[in-house]
């Protein structure tokens, strides 16, 4: 026969266990990873129609419409998406001639951009133009860390990274834009202090991944793929010569990649580089899988062609 007191305490064991069974059950449904996808572009170029069907190379392709399309039908199947942009939303269709970039910015908001940065372009109607376009239609941040542009029309309007949530991962993201001499005209730039873009993502990257703890590190970049002058920096430099960016979105140099190109970082570790042409023909994907178990890792890469034969 039990004593009282054996009996109290396997009568409390007893009571712990089921109370803390559904707990158990509810603990063993918690996913044992988790998948986020990349969408991406650049150098869209005010490219707000598909190209003219003139027998070009192009013809038929891009537009908002679809890409638009696309989009939506990815979120319905996907619980976490990131979409992003590496700048040059500016500039090559009578679009932006007639209104000055307020057309690609609504577009954008309504697809749900999340962020971009800033092309050389953007710049092509002024400091003033970019920031009232974005003050007042943009409902995605304009992300660039190596311009210190204090004093000027873009001071409020953009800022150096932003940390998004999906579910239970941190994304921390930054921008890093293209030396402006010789390239933007001195009275479009302004009193824009460039910055060295190696050092500024950096010193941005470090902050994303041991202060705010981000389980992802993603610079969009507009500094061109690669060159063959060392003069200029590139993404493939700023890959080589980071140590906490672990994805960089490309633009500028219009490059057209049929998979992300790999690159080692100063700590041994592995930088995707992707780019995705121009006009918006194409939008990138990439689908990261984050695992309690181990590292995050690349489940797959493709790049989807924005045409009216797509399946959206």
């Amino acid at each position: 026969m039990l004593s009282r007191k054996s009996f109290l305490r396997q009568s409390a064991l007893l009571a712990g266990g089921v109370l803390s069974a559904p707990l158990v059950g509810k603990a063993l449904e918690v996913p044992a990873a988790y998948r986020l996808v990349i969408l991406h572009t650049n150098d869209t170029h005010s490219r707000l129609d598909p190209f003219p069907m003139d027998g070009s190379r192009n013809q038929g392709l891009g537009g908002v419409a679809k890409r638009a399309q696309i989009i939506k039908q990815i979120r319905v199947q996907e619980p976490y998406v990131l979409l992003l942009d590496a700048g040059d939303i500016f500039q090559g269709t009578p679009y932006f001639n007639f209104y000055k970039g307020e057309p690609e910015i609504k577009a954008m908001s309504y697809m749900g951009y999340d962020a971009t940065t800033i092309g050389n372009h953007d710049f092509d109607a002024g400091m003033e133009n970019l920031a009232t376009q974005l003050r007042l239609h943009a409902r995605f941040p304009m992300l660039v860390c190596n311009y210190d542009v204090t004093g000027t029309p873009l001071e409020a309007n953009v800022m150096p990274y932003k940390v998004f949530r999906k579910g239970p991962l941190k994304i921390g993201v930054l921008g890093v834009g293209i030396e402006g001499k010789g390239l933007i005209p001195d009275q479009l730039f302004g009193s824009t202090v460039y910055l060295d873009p190696i050092a500024e993502a950096n010193k941005v990257a470090d902050i994303l991944r041991k202060k705010e703890h981000c389980d992802l590190v993603i610079c969009l970049s507009h500094l061109g793929n690669r060159y063959t002058t060392e003069k200029k920096v590139s993404d493939e430099d700023l890959a080589k010569q980071s140590e906490e960016i672990d994805l960089i979105i490309g633009g500028h140099t219009h490059t057209f990649l049929d998979k992300p190109l790999v690159y080692t970082n100063k700590k041994g570790k592995e930088v995707l580089v992707n780019q995705v042409g121009f006009g918006g023909i194409l939008l990138g994907r990439i689908d990261f899988e984050f695992s309690k178990f181990s590292a995050q890792k690349i489940l797959k890469a493709e790049k989807i062609l924005i045409s009216p034969k797509t399946v959206g």
